[in-house]
């Protein structure tokens, strides 16, 4: 299997703005969000299907997701981060953590945007952990 973007993005290859890093994961903005500070949360694993990890690289990507979804509360004042499992655009395990106050945010479709780079970093720079 030919390496994802994500493990481009891992290695540094292509520039992200992180907002989490352990062993096992890496959190960052996505760059066409659906509303501002929709993170995406990958196994440093490329594996293609969430159910695939290993427990322990499947356990260790909930608890970054929880670990980013409190972060996303507190820092953007949100009553709820969503969380979609899709997968379908990249072959390499990954969530999206969507923060919104009201339903019609969360399931929001619209075309994508490219965020601005320099919101992105500022935005980053809020939310590290």
């Amino acid at each position: 299997m030919a390496d994802s973007i994500f493990i481009k993005i891992i290695r540094g290859d292509i520039p992200c703005h992180k907002i989490y890093e352990d062993d096992k994961t890496l959190a960052f903005l996505d760059i066409f969000p659906i509303v501002p500070g929709h993170v995406l949360v990958v196994s440093k694993k490329q594996v293609e299907y969430l159910w695939d990890l290993p427990d322990e690289d499947y356990q260790a990507v909930m608890a970054a997701c929880k670990k980013v979804a409190n972060q996303l509360r507190k820092v953007l004042r949100v009553k709820y981060v969503g969380v979609k499992v899709v997968g379908t655009d990249v072959p390499h395990t990954h969530l999206h953590l969507v923060p919104f106050n009201d339903a019609k945010d969360y399931y929001k479709r619209r075309n994508p945007v490219q965020a601005d780079d320099i919101e992105l970093a500022n935005l980053a720079a809020k939310l590290a952990l």
